[in-house]
């Protein structure tokens, strides 16, 4: 069963943003991961919550997806993402 990271980025230094994402896609291509949603504009239908800059990022498994986000690589990607974003993973 197909397994989600959903990330809200409120992003703090565009440049700095820009060579994470970069690094970040790289890294998720290569680990089989398929972006579904890499948007900014978004439009809040209900509630209160105000998101920035939604990602969604699809595996084939949980135990992949965990594998990823428990990976060294990726703790590494997640230092340089919280030097140029606020960001919210689940």
């Amino acid at each position: 069963m197909a397994a989600y990271l959903i990330a809200d980025h409120e992003v703090t230094e565009p440049a700095l943003f820009e060579d994470f994402a970069a690094q970040m896609r790289a890294f998720l291509k290569a680990r089989d991961g398929r972006y579904l949603v890499r948007a900014g504009a978004t439009e809040i239908v209900a509630g209160d919550r105000t998101p920035h800059r939604m990602v969604v990022v699809e595996f084939d498994s949980f135990e992949q997806a965990r594998a990823v986000v428990n990976s060294a690589e990726y703790q590494a990607l997640g230092e340089l993402r919280s030097k140029c974003c606020i960001a919210n993973t689940i």
